[in-house]
């Protein structure tokens, strides 16, 4: 895990709706962030790679999270795609193993793949719904194992498996966590399993993902400098 910088390990998600507002809030962060998300809800208009291949062009990360979850095949020809296009980072559910080998074969030398372990829209009892009924933490763990076999490089899970997933995984491996809130009371109801910047990289996270709190603030760049301080603290916070 080469990352050892707070602005490093701080993810934007750029969670809105068109080229044009993704663009303006980068152009509102600046300097301040370098790593963005680009998501589900930009891969759904015209505009995702032209928006990728800005962001690439302006010298940031790029962190496609689009969650593949297909046949190997079509899985692997996904990320080979992915992989030419100058993103840094892409998520894959955590499901078939063969899937997950696809994804790691097809990653090349820039590319890393992560896998979702359980969103953090997901309790025990969302689980249970689904017909799942081991222990969230233990399923999120048993995904780790599977993706870390399988050659991938990390998982996504939320600050509450995190440790434990770190454990697992040793320290080069990525614990990307999204589910992040300055405060516990802001969270909002369809992140369940949230948790603060400062608590999720004391507890081993190789990145936190921040949407909301810098998205909507009044001042995003100055919510973000509030978030990369909570992260200099957690590093701060861990054991030698």
């Amino acid at each position: 895990m080469a990352e050892t910088t707070a602005r490093e390990r701080l993810i934007v998600a750029l969670d809105v709706p068109d080229l044009a507002h993704a663009k303006a809030l980068v152009e509102r962060l600046g300097d301040t962030v370098g790593h963005y998300k680009i998501g589900l809800e930009l891969a759904m208009t015209p505009d995702y790679f032209v928006l990728l291949d800005w962001l690439v062009g302006q010298g940031h990360r790029v962190f496609c999270d689009l969650k593949l979850h297909d046949i190997p095949a079509t899985v692997g020809r996904a990320v080979e795609r992915l992989a030419a296009s100058g993103a840094q980072l892409l998520t894959v559910h955590a499901g078939q193993t063969a899937m997950l080998e696809a994804a790691a074969q097809a990653k090349g030398a820039t590319l890393q793949v992560i896998a979702v372990t359980a969103l953090t829209s997901l309790d025990q009892a969302d689980l249970t719904d689904l017909g799942i009924t081991t222990p969230v933490d233990d399923l999120v763990l048993r995904h780790a194992s599977r993706a870390r076999q399988a050659g991938l490089d990390g998982v996504v899970c939320s600050g509450h498996e995190v440790g434990r997933v770190r454990a697992l995984l040793g320290p080069d491996a990525l614990a990307v966590t999204p589910g992040i809130r300055p405060t516990l009371e802001t969270h909002h109801a369809d992140q369940k399993r949230v948790m603060t910047p400062q608590s999720a990289i004391k507890a081993g996270a190789s990145h936190i993902v921040v949407g909301r709190p810098i998205r909507d603030a009044d001042n995003p760049a100055a919510a973000a400098e509030s978030i990369l301080r909570a992260i200099e603290q957690g590093l701060a916070d861990q054991p030698a």
